[in-house]
């Protein structure tokens, strides 16, 4: 089964660049920008990265952004999360980046965005894995923020695909950003968010019929309104869950208690994704593996999960099939 899933062709549709930040990348970026950071060792970070909840966990993700202050920066912590997906049989991955979590640093929109967005060419060039990029919103910031964010990224709206939200979910509510979201989609971007992570059910029906998001990020809680599973399904919306990240930050206290397996069963598209990897202790194929395991998963549960993973991409019609064509054919061989 692992040998099944690491050699799977999949897609990865919910990873926060900032929360790909390896210990062993971050210490040397930091010395190399001569920044002092609160940790004497790689495994002093390593040690630093086990929190209780998710405010724990940003306050750590926020200190490790700080770190970064070049486009190569931003090259360099982007093409090395690339080469793990290339090693993983990850084909496609849709990557989320915070700009405020730069620009309120100083950094230009501008030194971010072409600092990762040249990673993902060469990553395609050299690697042979496609990619696209997701604006997030920060919602503990307020929507006049945001819409400087988005004002900001019009000279780039070539190289960005979609939108989203993400930070502190209680008490951020999908609407306090319905104004950004709408203006955001005037400019042509897809809408997504994070809602019902932290979150109840009626962050869930905000986000739909509010920002019009056209993907659910997480969405556990989305359990919790039986009206609400059935309006997911009938919108043919995919949920981005995140097994390993909803153990780390005790969203589910067990692997064996995580709701993945009684969503597929309702009917819900279910994907499986990392979230932040360096911080929630895997990639996404050990997010599959730990999952199957403790779910006692089957391969065409498993093939579902990275069906759905390509058909819930916002790739084009074109490259969904012939992914979708060489997922069948692994599926096939190895059934």
């Amino acid at each position: 089964m692992i040998e099944f899933i690491n050699n799977l062709p999949k897609a990865e549709l919910h990873l926060h660049i900032e929360g790909s930040f390896e210990p062993e990348l971050m210490f040397k970026i930091a010395q190399r920008n001569n920044i002092k950071i609160p940790y004497k060792s790689i495994k002093e970070i390593e040690e630093a990265y086990k929190f209780s909840c998710l405010q724990d966990f940003l306050d750590i993700y926020y200190q490790g952004a700080g770190v970064l202050i070049t486009e190569q920066d931003f090259y360099d912590l982007t093409y090395s999360y690339l080469q793990k997906c290339a090693a993983q049989n990850v084909k496609h991955t849709e990557i989320m980046f915070d700009p405020q979590t730069h620009t309120h640093r100083g950094i230009t929109f501008e030194t971010v965005i072409k600092g990762i967005s040249k990673a993902c060419k060469d990553a395609e060039e050299n690697l042979n894995v496609s990619s696209l990029l997701i604006m997030s919103y920060l919602r503990h910031l307020s929507e006049e923020d945001a819409f400087k964010t988005l004002e900001q990224s019009l000279p780039f709206k070539h190289l960005i695909t979609a939108v989203g939200l993400d930070s502190s979910e209680k008490g951020n509510p999908p609407s306090k950003f319905k104004n950004v979201f709408e203006a955001s989609i005037k400019q042509g971007y897809i809408p997504v968010a994070h809602a019902g992570e932290e979150g109840d059910a009626d962050y869930v029906w905000e986000a739909l019929d509010l920002l019009k998001i056209k993907r659910i990020d997480h969405g556990n809680n989305s359990l919790q309104d039986a009206n609400l599973i059935k309006e997911i399904i009938k919108r043919n919306l995919a949920l981005t869950v995140c097994p390993l990240s909803n153990t780390a930050l005790k969203v589910v206290d067990n692997l064996k208690d995580h709701p993945l397996k009684k969503m597929l069963e309702l009917g819900l598209n279910i994907t499986i994704n990392s979230d932040d990897p360096a911080y929630f202790g895997g990639q996404v194929n050990q997010n599959y593996i730990e999952t199957q395991k403790a779910l006692n998963l089957s391969k065409s549960q498993i093939y579902l999960l990275a069906k759905n993973s390509f058909k819930y991409s916002f790739l084009s019609e074109e490259k969904k099939e012939i992914y979708l064509l060489q997922l069948d054919e692994y599926y096939n061989n190895n059934k």
